[in-house]
Parts: C-alpha cells; sequence; structure tokens
C-alpha cells in the first residue's frame, strides 16, 4: 500500500518522470476542455442545442477533478497542509461549484446558482500548477517591487503634471473641463490605448498629445526590462525541478539536492530523516 501511495503521489506531483508528465498532459487538456465547455455554456445558442452534451461532460469532468483531489489527499504525506494551500483551494473551488451546479439545477431566478456555476472557470486557475517556474517569478517580482514603485509614483507625477497642463491649453473644449478628465485622457493616450472619445484639437495640445504617445512606448518597456533582469539573476541562482518532498510535497528543489529546503528532511522516501 506504501509503494501504491508513493507512485500515485510521484505521477501527481512531480512533472520529471514519464508518467508525470503524462498525467500533467492529460489534466492540462481537461482543464482548457472544461473551461471551453463553460464559456460556451454562456451562448444561448449553443447551450440550447447541447445541453444534454454539456451536462454529460460536465458530470464526467466534476468526477474526474474529484478522484485527482482524492488523489493527492491520499498521496500526500501531511493532507492537511495540501488542502488549505493555494493549490488545495484552487482544486476545491473547481469542483464545489460544479456538484452544488448540477445538484440545484438551472434555477434562472436564483442568481447566486449562476455565480456557483460561474466560479468553474477557477479551474483554469490550476493551470498554474505547469507553470515550474512560477515560484521564480515571484521571487524576481519581490525583488523589483521597489523599481516597480518608484516607477509607477513617477508615472502618475508625470501623468497628474500632464493631465493639469491640458486642462490649461485644452480647457473649452470638450472632454478638458476639468483635471480629472484631462488625467484620464493622459492616461488612455500614455498606455496607447487610445480611445478617441477625448481628443485635443488646438495645435499646442496636439504637439503635448504627440509628446504623450511617444513616451507611452517607453514606459511601457521599463516595468518589462526590470522584471526581466531580476528574472535573469534569479535564475541562475536557482536552477530548480519539480521534483517534491515526501514528508511535506514542497516542490522546486535544485537538481543535486539530497533534502528538503522546506522541513530539511531527505527527499528520499527509503532514507528519510
Amino acid at each position: 500500500m506504501k509503494k501504491i501511495r508513493e507512485k500515485v503521489r510521484i505521477i501527481i506531483f512531480e512533472a520529471d518522470t514519464p508518467s508525470g508528465k503524462a498525467f500533467d498532459v492529460i489534466l492540462f487538456w481537461l482543464i482548457l476542455f472544461s473551461t471551453f465547455c463553460v464559456i460556451m455554456e454562456s451562448v444561448p445558442s449553443f447551450r440550447s442545442e447541447y445541453t444534454a452534451v454539456l451536462l454529460q461532460a460536465e458530470w464526467i469532468i466534476t468526477i474526474l477533478f474529484t478522484i485527482e483531489y482524492i488523489a493527492r489527499i491520499i498521496s500526500t504525506n501531511q493532507p492537511l497542509r495540501y488542502i488549505f494551500s493555494f493549490y488545495g483551494i484552487i482544486d476545491i473551488l473547481s469542483i464545489l461549484p460544479g456538484y452544488l451546479g448540477l445538484m440545484m439545477g438551472e434555477l434562472p431566478s436564483f442568481l447566486v446558482i449562476r455565480c456557483l456555476r460561474l466560479m468553474r472557470v477557477f479551474r483554469v486557475l490550476k493551470l498554474v500548477n505547469f507553470v515550474g517556474e512560477a515560484d521564480i517569478l515571484k521571487e524576481a517580482l519581490i525583488a523589483s517591487r521597489r523599481k516597480i514603485i518608484v516607477f509607477i509614483y513617477a508615472v502618475l507625477a508625470a501623468v497628474v503634471i500632464i493631465g493639469a497642463l491640458m486642462y490649461f491649453v485644452e480647457g473649452d473644449q470638450p472632454g478638458f473641463e476639468s483635471i480629472p478628465s484631462a488625467i484620464y485622457w493622459t492616461i488612455v493616450t500614455l498606455t496607447t490605448v487610445g480611445y478617441g472619445d477625448i481628443v485635443p484639437v488646438t495645435v499646442l495640445g496636439k504637439t503635448i498629445a504627440s509628446i504623450v504617445m511617444i513616451l507611452g512606448y517607453g514606459i511601457i518597456a521599463v516595468p518589462t526590462g526590470i522584471v526581466t533582469a531580476e528574472l535573469s539573476q534569479v535564475s541562475l541562482k536557482h536552477p530548480s525541478n519539480t521534483r517534491s518532498c515526501y514528508h511535506c510535497s514542497l516542490e522546486g528543489h535544485v537538481y543535486d539536492a539530497r533534502f528538503c529546503r522546506g522541513c530539511g528532511k531527505s527527499l528520499e522516501p527509503a532514507n528519510p530523516q
């Protein structure tokens, strides 16, 4: 029984083995198919024509996710830690709405049922499991947070100044009747969204708008460069794989690691410390 449990744990929690990769591929496509069904169910014409098919597919998907959830709890050495972890909560969110919606049925007068059924889209968050570099990305974002905060502060200051300037220049024109409206125009222009609902008409206003548009391209590139630089540094320091600890189920150990970076115990279940 212990050997079977260990094999199940390796298949589910580790993606570096052939069986683990096959499991992840199947789960990946199942999640995408489930999300597709939820999205298409909101289309009236599609729902009316394929109601029975969608219902059957939802039952099958919900049961399969339930089996996966139970297998994860049984195979891990610390089930409570998994249940209350980020991935454990995502897994239960992908199951419960399906059961509640299927049991209560389609009751249009109860908007809460529609909300519960819509929550099935949370299954797409299970795809986070397939991002092996998630911890590296998180560490890079944390490392670059101060630079990004300073950058956002500088952008906000520039937005207020440019908005006030445009209010002064285009004050008599529609859309620039107040500084908040001018700030809104500045944000839309600076981010290169360009709704076109507010447009400067004076020569000076158009000149300022042209400068803001050009600045927008540079501003978008700055945070990307900051995070990319931190990613490079973190990746060099922490080359890791998906091997998980038998004792605490923590993943993301370096390739030559012998002990868990979380609990400190041996990564070999046959030789625990």
